[in-house]
């Protein structure tokens, strides 16, 4: 594949930290690269390196000639008193853009439902987001760079985002690096995952769940002191094989290496336990809401809800922006009244709420962390049964990536990633038995949201999650409720099911957005004789992998009894690369079988 961009030796530091150092890398037509690591290691700044915005200390960084890079600031750029319309397209003619398929379909895509003469200003952060990425996906670039384009987006759009990416460019053609906290995402578009750790950058093939497995390896074989991050690694990885939506399409080696991994690796929670310490924390009626409605001016948000919240329960629920989510929260914290039926709470029931704002440390401004922690209990009880643990604050705030240095620092001198895990503790540590989480993923990095889950994995109460992070939902919730139409509808079939019912809408009810669905029509599933073949040739498939792997596990030892033969290495070597070659073509083909026959 035809090199698009590369770095040479990159140095980048900062009057406090050296942030790079002599990172080499390269993007070639048709990687699909995601980039991931924690908060402040360097994402962003490689991501500007390559892109040339930002310059690095020492090093270069090369674009073969004629290489368009087209780039989504994680910052809004957009400027006001511009309409949508020029914002997106700027001054070309309307013939021009509107007789391109690809620019109508990303209008179509994600701006249906906003007004095309309107002003900028006037628009929502999510909206504002919808009409960035619109300007950079309406031009024709060879390379994008996407900073955080998932930030404000709603389940929708960053499932329309993942299809358009997925079919803009042939497989081979093209070239994507993207920074994101979004695993499905990650998940979804990438076939590389960088991790910039340590003033360096480590490449793994696949992208989250792969790179998860990875990293797994990668940690037991070095013997890492790192124990948290492979514990937790380990766990996400038993979660991802025991029941992620969307992710068990894999071929067999991959499943049978998974599942040697996570042998030892109990479930992620202990549902019935937690559920029982719940009923002795709540009792059984927790919160019951009887045929309400809310209606804001004549307006009616909400309608005929009658939704009753059982001791225990991990629910997320899912609409558009403005379909109601928040209202209906506020009839659970008891903030809002209904206009007409009734909300009925439980004596026992204690409600907190993980807001947007973080109002909670308003009071705590000035005030170093560690003066924080010193207002607050001794201890905590986390977990249930066997599993509970007695942590104190400290030990909690260690266990959300904090480190004893940073407990010396002001509160408003954190960065956002840190302000929202301090927020979190002091939400867990007021002992609600109802916890309220209204979008809980933004400013925390991957690991950061792995340590959040663990610590939710444990805390026995009634779980209301709202989030545009499908991999966040899908992995701390049982269950998933949509507003639509005004009516809570509940949604055996997940995250999936909501998209389809979304897509089922009639136009002008706010479901202008169209369902991702890769361009083409779906095919017809297949049936009789093609059906048997296909499945014939993924069991061959399967058993061809298996030699394969096998294979190369008995090269991989002969290596080690051949090092003083440099003919007999390379010739185990160019066996090796051309069975590695094998692998990809087989498990390209085997996946393409599996469509098929799940269509």
């Amino acid at each position: 594949m035809a090199h698009l961009l590369g770095a040479e030796a990159l140095h980048l530091e900062f009057p406090t930290k050296v942030v790079f150092d002599s990172v080499s890398l390269g993007v070639n037509e048709g990687d699909r690269i995601g980039i991931v690591g924690r908060n402040g290691d360097g994402k962003s700044s490689l991501l500007a390196m390559l892109a040339g915005r930002l310059e690095p200390d020492a090093g270069r960084v090369t674009v073969r000639g004629g290489v368009t890079i087209g780039v989504l600031d994680q910052a809004d750029t957009l400027v006001d008193g511009r309409t949508v319309g020029f914002s997106v397209v700027a001054d070309r003619p309307e013939h021009e853009w509107a007789g391109d398929p690809k620019v109508r379909d990303v209008i179509a895509g994600l701006l249906g439902d906003l007004d095309w003469d309107a002003d900028v200003a006037t628009l929502s952060g999510g909206q504002r987001r919808r009409v960035s990425l619109a300007a950079l996906l309406a031009g024709d670039w060879d390379v994008i760079a996407l900073d955080e384009p998932t930030n404000h987006l709603d389940v929708e759009a960053i499932a329309w985002l993942a299809a358009h990416l997925k079919r803009r460019w042939a497989p081979s053609a093209g070239g994507m690096l993207v920074v994101t906290h979004d695993r499905w995402f990650l998940d979804e578009v990438c076939t590389v995952t960088w991790e910039v750790h340590d003033r360096i950058v480590e490449p793994f093939d696949g992208g989250y769940a792969a790179y998860i497995l990875q990293r797994v390896e990668r940690d037991r074989q070095a013997a890492t002191i790192e124990a948290k991050r492979q514990n937790l690694a380990r766990k996400e990885l038993a979660w991802l094989r025991r029941g992620a939506p969307a992710r068990t399409a894999k071929p067999k080696f991959r499943i049978d290496a998974a599942n040697e991994l996570i042998a030892d690796v109990p479930e992620i929670r202990d549902a019935v336990s937690l559920r029982s310490l719940a009923v002795s924390r709540l009792g059984k009626d927790v919160v019951d809401i009887l045929d309400v409605s809310v209606s804001y001016d004549e307006r009616e948000v909400l309608r005929d809800i009658e939704w009753r919240i059982a001791p225990g329960e991990r629910t997320a629920v899912l609409g558009v922006n403005g379909a109601g989510k928040s209202t209906l929260l506020g009839l659970i914290s008891g903030i809002l009244e209904p206009t007409t039926g009734r909300v009925k709470r439980g004596k026992t029931v204690q409600v907190a709420t993980l807001s947007q704002r973080m109002d909670e440390l308003d009071q705590h401004l000035a005030s170093p962390v560690r003066i924080v922690l010193d207002g607050l209990r001794t201890t905590y009880t986390f977990g249930a049964g066997s599993k509970a643990q007695e942590l104190t604050p400290g030990q909690l705030l260690e266990r959300l990536g904090f480190a004893s240095a940073q407990l010396s620092t002001p509160v408003k001198d954190l960065s956002g990633g840190q302000k929202r895990r301090l927020q979190l503790l002091l939400v867990l540590l007021s002992q609600p038995n109802v916890l309220i989480l209204d979008e809980p993923t933004n400013d925390l990095d991957t690991d950061m949201l792995a340590a959040l889950e663990d610590l939710l994995d444990s805390w026995p109460g009634t779980l209301i999650v709202v989030s545009h992070d499908r991999y966040f939902l899908e992995r701390v919730t049982d269950q998933q409720y949509a507003i639509l139409d005004g009516r809570l509808r509940h949604l055996p079939g997940g995250v999936e099911e909501y998209l389809t019912l979304r897509a089922d809408q009639p136009r002008g009810t706010g479901a202008e957005r169209q369902r991702p669905s890769g361009g083409a029509a779906a095919s017809p599933g297949l049936s009789g004789a093609d059906r048997r073949t296909a499945e014939k040739e993924v069991a061959a498939i399967d058993r061809r992998l298996t030699k394969v792997q096998s294979e190369i596990v008995t090269l991989d030892a002969k290596f080690a009894t051949a090092h003083d033969d440099y003919d007999a290495l390379q010739a185990l070597q160019r066996r090796r690369d051309e069975l590695v070659a094998e692998t990809a073509t087989l498990e390209e083909r085997w996946l393409e079988l599996g469509e098929i026959l799940d269509a």
